[in-house]
């Protein structure tokens, strides 16, 4: 890290010795449209998929904490996609997604829906890897299951002795004591969902013009294909402080809407 720092400062082509620039990579960047077009893009795409993530994986969640049949199967099956290699399941989704021959689009002529083009359409491209980030959502399930089954049964029994509903027992005991674990899958969700670079690079190398373009993947190709790594040093010190500055702010707002058993206030 102290090493990328130090190139951030510099001119470097990875072939010459690298030559002090000051700020100038910084001062570039405030020029450079696809710097502010990858940050959308990769802002768009947290935002949109860490919500859907904890949505879906904590319903699964509920749903795998009854005491239904075949219980470990089905756990097992919801984890096993998280542990998939990066570019397998990439490789996988790319099929899916084809316009020709691809499983949705047939399922979709089925019914009569002529399906639109996934990941080669502008409008299609981004919400396309939103749809599949949504496969590794088992390992966030396994998470909550644990926060789910953490939570003490006599709070159940006695909202069940007073009368209250499947609903209000859910809003008033089961989402307040899951907030901690919510918190800690909003934060780490957001780490992952800014960094992404595999399904891009894999599937639409940042296209179609530039819809996919994800920060990680501008700063690979300043890198390794620009042969900027002075540049691409910049941007990635960059990243690590909008990160930052986005874990502090969730951070902060905790105090307001997580809560520990024991304490008598939140935060």
């Amino acid at each position: 890290m102290l090493a990328s720092l130090v190139m951030a400062f510099t001119n470097w082509d990875l072939i010459t010795d690298p030559t002090y620039v000051g700020a100038q990579n910084f001062v570039t960047m405030f020029n450079d449209n696809l710097v502010w077009k990858s940050l959308q893009v990769t802002t768009t795409y947290a935002l949109v998929s860490v919500p859907l993530q904890i949505a879906l994986g904590l319903g699964l969640a509920l749903l795998l904490n009854a005491n239904i049949r075949m219980l470990r199967f089905y756990r097992t099956a919801f984890y096993l996609p998280s542990v998939l290699s990066g570019v397998a399941v990439a490789l996988l989704w790319r099929w899916l997604f084809s316009t020709e021959f691809g499983l949705f689009n047939a399922m979709l002529a089925n019914i009569g829906i002529r399906g639109p083009s996934w990941l080669g359409d502008p409008q299609w491209a981004l919400p396309s890897l939103v749809l599949m980030s949504l496969w590794g959502v088992g390992a966030g399930t396994i998470i909550y299951l644990a926060g789910l089954q953490g939570i003490p049964t006599d709070l159940y029994e006695a909202a069940e002795v007073d009368g209250a509903s499947s609903w209000v027992r859910f809003w008033n005991i089961t989402l307040p004591m899951m907030t901690p674990v919510l918190f800690f899958t909003l934060v780490t969700g957001f780490i992952a969902a800014l960094q992404v670079f595999t399904q891009a690079f894999i599937m639409t190398s940042g296209g179609p013009n530039n819809a996919t373009l994800f920060y990680l993947l501008y700063i690979y190709r300043n890198a390794f294909e620009y042969f900027r790594m002075g540049y691409a040093s910049a941007l990635a010190w960059v990243l690590f402080v909008y990160i930052l500055v986005l874990t502090l702010i969730v951070q902060r707002s905790s105090r307001y809407w997580v809560y520990y058993e024991g304490d008598d206030r939140k935060g």
